[in-house]
């Protein structure tokens, strides 16, 4: 269903990465979950006030304010769309994230109207209405709200949209929610007990850390988080895979929505190639990028030392004793200095992200010790910096 759904509405499905197509996503998308929540709305409503069950009727409105979420998402995919402007060069992308951000406050807002709801149900229950009927509508509601929530996440990761995976966490919310109304019902109908209320209670709780996960998702790309390690190794490898570069390091991703990035990176050259000839290959490799990654890249060219023999030896000293320490680590902007009785080697050390400042202060003297045990006149000069990487322990 919905890769016909998707043929059907969606024109020139496959390239994702285009603006148009990705809107045309959002739309149909959105307009799937405002018609598919408003019937359950009117079926679940009709089905609680005949029933007196204010589970059934919480569940109702819960449906409703995803159809307004699915609003939501619509006008956000749809602002998302407009191009950059004077007043946002970078365009609009992030209005997604917000939108998504919005979603969740209604999902949250449910869940605690639903929690107060339910403490006044058991506070002063009311009689329940059995109904094979009621009980078969919320199965079918059921496994209508699985479909969605696949649906949505599966258009989610085709084109990474953080809206519609919010839908998508919203959804399964609903089925656990529904789950637990259905459960009520048949313990009323079977054996005569009323947990109406604290069924209610249970599924406020629920609902309302699904709003909060997907606050918390959306409201990392704005605060900002560590880049992807997948973007990591793709950047970097495309930019060591030239002829000229020796390595990258302190790469940082900017996001400005799911299809506009921009990066900086420090790019390693041979120090004895003429700086000509290294810009131009700089101002290659950004141009490139742009149009086969499309991410605005800004190199910072760092010339690297690979014919003097002393200076190569003190870089592989330093390699053992860091790979001695941890494998994790790893150092740049690598140099030997030479002093009137000591030998300094400058260079920035590059920790893995788990690392507290106690735990830096300590490898820190770790690695000043080793180095100058091995080698007594040697003094490390070290800056001690965090990966921005969200570290990965297997490669995709």
């Amino acid at each position: 269903m919905t890769d016909f759904l998707v043929r059907r509405f969606v024109k020139n499905h496959e390239q994702t990465e285009d603006a148009g197509v990705r809107t045309a996503y959002g739309v149909l998308a959105s307009i799937v979950g405002i018609c598919c929540n408003l019937v359950l709305f009117a079926v679940k409503l009709a089905i609680g006030l005949l029933a007196g069950s204010i589970s059934v009727m919480a569940d109702a409105f819960n449906n409703l304010s995803d159809a307004a979420g699915s609003i939501v998402g619509f006008v956000g995919v749809r602002m998302a769309e407009k191009p950059a402007d004077a007043d946002h060069p970078f365009g609009h992308g992030r209005i997604e994230y917000i939108a998504a951000f919005v979603v969740s406050i209604f999902v949250i807002q449910v869940g605690l109207e639903l929690f107060k709801s339910s403490v006044g149900k058991i506070r002063h229950p009311e009689e329940l209405a059995f109904s094979w009927l009621a009980v078969l509508i919320l199965a079918l509601s059921v496994l209508v709200k699985c479909w969605l929530a696949v649906f949505n996440r599966t258009l989610g990761r085709r084109i990474r949209s953080s809206v519609m995976t919010a839908t998508a966490a919203d959804a399964m919310g609903d089925v656990a929610a529904t789950s637990a109304t259905i459960i009520s019902i048949l313990v009323f109908g079977i054996w005569g007990v009323n947990i109406d209320g604290f069924i209610g209670l249970l599924v406020s709780i629920a609902v309302m850390l699904a709003g909060l996960g997907i606050a918390r998702d959306t409201l990392a790309p704005l605060i900002g988080e560590p880049i992807d390690a997948g973007v990591y190794r793709k950047i970097s490898e495309f930019v060591e895979g030239y002829d000229g570069i020796i390595g990258t390091h302190d790469l940082i991703v900017h996001n400005y929505g799911p299809t506009h990035s921009m990066a900086t990176i420090h790019a390693e050259v041979a120090s004895e190639v003429d700086i000509r000839e290294s810009h131009e290959l700089i101002d290659r490799i950004e141009r490139d990028c742009a149009h086969s990654l499309g991410i605005f890249l800004v190199i910072h060219m760092d010339p690297v030392e690979t014919h003097d023999e002393r200076t190569i030896r003190y870089r592989e000293l330093l390699s053992e004793v860091l790979a001695g320490l941890d494998a994790r680590l790893s150092f740049h902007d690598f140099r030997v200095v030479d002093g009137t009785e000591r030998i300094n080697l400058i260079f920035d050390l590059v920790v893995p992200r788990d690392y507290n400042d106690k735990m830096r202060d300590t490898i820190r003297s770790k690695v000043s010790d080793q180095v100058h045990g091995a080698d007594p006149r040697c003094y490390c000069v070290m800056t001690v910096e965090n990966t921005y990487c969200a570290e990965s322990p297997e490669p995709d």
